[in-house]
């Protein structure tokens, strides 16, 4: 017989395999609209998809490295910055590092670049593939430390489908 107890560890459980399930999907589903022949179609639709399934968060978007700055590309969310530099800013600083970059408070990260000041925390995932940089994936969210080491891997995994996407695009 199981204890009325044990119950609670039953709904961290099937959160736990929601979450798996639906990090699966994002992942697979991110695959299908990466399979569109024309890369800027591709990455809209790609961006407006991971902004809608993602909560708590109130921009999404991507930075192309060109002309040594990050520009805009496509986003949902609030007006953006149009230019970063290399090295500014959480986007810049991740690109020119080559790494990812959790803040979980922005107003305390040095050089912070307030796009929109509502936003509190930041993923940022450079885009780099066979050690060519191609911008970042730029996710900013309202609450503080709102991204953990799960979102952290499934951004990952998504960031590493778009550069292999745009990385293809280029040779094609």
């Amino acid at each position: 017989m199981i204890s009325a107890s044990w119950h609670p560890c039953m709904d961290i459980i099937k959160q736990i395999l929601y979450n798996v399930i639906m990090n699966e999907i994002l992942l697979k589903q991110t695959q299908v609209l990466l399979e569109e022949s024309d890369l800027l179609a591709s990455l809209c639709n790609v961006v407006a998809f991971l902004y809608e399934e993602t909560k708590d968060i109130n921009w999404l978007g991507l930075y192309f490295y060109k002309n040594d700055e990050l520009v805009l590309g496509p986003f949902q969310g609030k007006v953006a910055c149009t230019h970063i530099e290399l090295g500014k800013g959480v986007c810049g600083t991740s690109f020119k590092e080559k790494k990812l970059l959790n803040v979980p408070d922005v107003h305390k990260f040095p050089g912070h670049i307030a796009c929109d000041s509502a936003s509190n925390s930041e993923l940022v995932i450079p885009l780099f593939y066979e050690n060519k940089g191609f911008g970042v994936l730029d996710i900013d969210s309202t609450s503080f430390a709102k991204f953990n080491a799960e979102d952290e891997e499934n951004f990952k995994a998504i960031a590493d489908l778009i550069a292999k996407k745009i990385f293809s695009a280029q040779i094609g």
